[in-house]
């Protein structure tokens, strides 16, 4: 039987997550945990091979992803006015402004598979029905990362307690974002990003249960 290429990119990255969750619980090494950096590029590259009709359009929405992501973190750093009070670990890298690079990259990744998947769950929806769900999704997706972000020192929170602020604060700042998608990239199908989110949901709870 034959696999096709977005299979076998499936496969890959099926492969590079449970890798990932092994050598997190094992700990196969105490630093194994700082390969996250590269998993997420290598995830994002991986998905953004399989995406099927690049367009100014598309850069535009990616970036925009990566600036207003990376933007609204250091706001949030600095003033605990978005999210609410909270500050990096070394997890994720180098810094900018307290701020990892990396989760400019993390928002591009999560904000482009989220309004993927609703374009394949949802195609005949209009953009301004796809945006807020799409961002209800990410609210979901960060539901499951924090706990284990808090448990492996991504970041942290006074108390260990995220405040319902973190997760308005989510939806806020990615709802323009998918809506955005939604209008300029509604017809967009790329069953790569939409395997990768469901490897994401599986990665966090299982390092949560475990």
């Amino acid at each position: 039987m034959q696999f096709s290429k977005s299979n076998l990119a499936i496969f890959y990255l099926g492969i590079v997550y449970l890798v990932g969750i092994v050598g997190i619980l094992l700990p196969v090494h105490p630093e194994f945990i700082r390969l996250t950096p590269l998993n997420l590029l290598v995830s994002l590259v991986t998905v953004l091979l399989f995406h099927p009709l690049w367009s100014k359009a598309s850069v535009w929405v990616l970036a925009i992803f990566f600036v207003i992501g990376f933007c609204a973190e250091v706001f949030g750093v600095k003033t605990g006015l978005l999210f609410g009070t909270y500050s990096y670990g070394e997890v994720l890298g180098w810094k900018l402004w307290d701020t990892p690079l990396m989760i400019g990259i993390n928002w591009m990744l999560l904000g482009y598979c989220c309004g993927v998947t609703i374009n394949h769950l949802a195609p005949n929806w209009t953009w301004w029905k796809k945006g807020p769900t799409a961002a209800a999704l990410m609210v979901l997706l960060d539901l499951c990362i924090e706990p284990v972000a808090i448990a492996y020192n991504f970041w942290e929170w006074p108390g260990g307690i995220v405040p319902l602020q973190n997760y308005l604060g989510w939806f806020l700042v990615s709802l323009p974002l998918l809506l955005l998608f939604a209008y300029l990239q509604g017809q967009i199908r790329n069953k790569v990003a939409v395997a990768l989110l469901l490897m994401q949901f599986a990665f966090f709870v299982v390092l949560r249960l475990f």
